[in-house]
């Protein structure tokens, strides 16, 4: 199976914007408009490659709970803007991609500006539909895990149209 990411949209977006003034922050504008409800949460990409990604989440009192730390769908949210932006990075164009499952851990308190980090390994054939997981991480400022998910997503080869 080929991987070759030359043509892949969000991988040449995010190699053309992240070096610029505001690149990142252009980045995950992006995204956030193709997918509207991660405008909820305050994030910004720091990372993306095949593979891996790293997004930061600022703790703002919009995501708090009544404990007055970032709310635990917050922390699902990013996980998942990170494992979708992830495999969308990491899928060649002849395959596309949707989470099937999300197993999440809540670990400790999460509160602080927040590293969200994601890694996505590919098996060597992507000839049949199978489910590849997306594990993601999210550690405070000290560097503590404070919880952690393991998101599942089905890749499955892009079926070809023929004119008929």
């Amino acid at each position: 199976m080929s991987t070759d990411l030359s043509t892949n949209r969000a991988l040449s977006a995010w190699r053309h914007l992240a070096g610029l003034p505001f690149g990142k922050a252009v980045f995950t504008r992006i995204v956030q408009w193709q997918a509207p409800y991660f405008r909820t949460i305050p994030v910004r990409f720091e990372q993306l490659e095949p593979g891996h990604a790293r997004l930061q989440l600022r703790d703002r009192w919009r995501v708090h709970n009544h404990l007055g730390t970032v709310h635990a769908i917050a922390l699902c949210n990013a996980a998942e803007l990170a494992g979708g932006t992830l495999a969308e990075a990491t899928t060649p164009a002849t395959h596309r991609w949707i989470p099937k499952s999300m197993g999440v851990e809540y670990l400790a308190k999460a509160s602080g500006t927040l590293a969200v980090e994601a890694r996505i390994t590919l098996p060597a054939s992507l000839e049949q539909a199978q489910g590849v997981p997306a594990l993601v991480s999210i550690r405070d400022a000290g560097g503590t895990e404070v919880f952690r998910a393991r998101i599942e997503m089905w890749i499955s080869p892009k079926r070809s149209s023929r004119a008929g």
